[in-house]
């Protein structure tokens, strides 16, 4: 470590800016009566989503016992939902939560997440104080708010249909957009939506608005319900602000018996890509078992916010200290 490492990456008036953001976010939080929460950082279980790494740590445990190994929360949405479970009320969470494998001028390896949940809202109700909220902790009342849907958002500016296009389709979409690679990738059809939403529609959404995209690809729900129909979708929504994801949210699935399976198909896809396997939440699952109510909730990145606040372009400009310096 040499001594330009100590100082600070975020100036003082980042550092007073994330102050007043959080100042103003828990004000607005107390004036809509919910309740703030702690839930712990570390658990005996995991993720099991394949596109997320956890980190982790021995706890030796008691005098003589053998060391147990603990994972650092990706986020902290199944605590919460046993809260929920218990008869919380609507809640929310300011915590910091760890990803192993991310780092870029977006991404660090521990960042500052906002989690909310509204038990007996509509998505669309979410939706809404979700775009209240930003518009608050930005302060930009006037700020344009957009709505649009995932298969409206492909086919208008693709020209291709995401929940019943081929996988040759995709790539055809992406080389037709002028993705340069496109001939020598092997991807499957997630894969495929994820490189097209990525590198050809994300830098262009939420343009002087927040744009919210909703009804995802049934495959892509994780935790959330899927609403049937002709073209089934998943009932979830993403925030994207200067060409930046912000926000992520669920009408939230409460099937436990679907909710394990999700988990097995997570485990038989990480077993094929050689990852590892994860401990289950079974302390989650029974308090699904036990009735989570019908519940909205989403994760909102407050160190990409704060970006959009002063207009940085990475991230180790909002905080104190990134990973290299800490």
């Amino acid at each position: 470590m040499t001594v330009q490492s100590w100082p600070p990456s975020a100036g003082l008036g980042v550092l007073r800016a994330r102050a007043r953001m959080l100042h103003r976010l828990r004000a607005f939080f107390a004036e809509r009566g919910l309740l703030e929460v702690e839930t712990p950082v570390l658990s005996q279980a995991a993720v099991t989503d394949p596109a997320l790494a956890s980190l982790s740590t021995i706890w030796a445990g008691s005098a003589g016992a053998q060391g147990e190994r603990l994972y650092l929360q990706t986020s902290p949405e199944l605590p919460m939902k046993r809260l929920l479970a218990a008869g919380s009320g609507p809640i929310y969470q300011v915590c910091k939560v760890f990803r192993d494998g991310e780092r870029g001028h977006r991404h660090h390896p521990e960042f500052s997440l906002l989690e909310w949940y509204r038990p007996g809202w509509t998505l669309e109700a979410l939706i809404d104080e979700v775009a209240a909220l930003v518009r608050w902790l930005l302060e930009r009342p006037a700020l344009e708010v957009e709505r649009i849907r995932y298969r409206d958002l492909f086919r208008e500016r693709l020209r291709v249909d995401p929940l019943q296009a081929e996988v040759s389709a995709l790539q055809a979409a992406g080389q037709a957009a002028g993705l340069s690679g496109c001939d020598g990738l092997e991807l499957d059809r997630d894969g495929w939506l994820d490189l097209l939403m990525s590198r050809c529609l994300e830098p262009e959404l939420g343009r002087d608005r927040l744009t919210f995209v909703r009804d995802y690809p049934p495959s892509q729900a994780a935790l959330a319900r899927v609403q049937p129909g002709p073209h089934p979708v998943a009932a979830r929504f993403e925030l994207y602000l200067d060409g930046m994801e912000l926000a992520n949210g669920f009408d939230e699935l409460t099937d436990a018996g679907e909710q394990r399976a999700r988990f097995a198909a997570d485990l038989d896809a990480r077993r094929a890509a050689g990852l590892p396997q994860p401990p289950l939440d079974e302390a989650f699952l029974a308090a699904l078992e036990s009735g989570l109510p019908p519940t909205a909730g989403v994760a909102l990145g407050l160190d990409r916010l704060l970006m959009c606040a002063i207009g940085a372009e990475h991230i180790d400009t909002v905080l104190a200290f990134p990973v290299e310096r800490a």
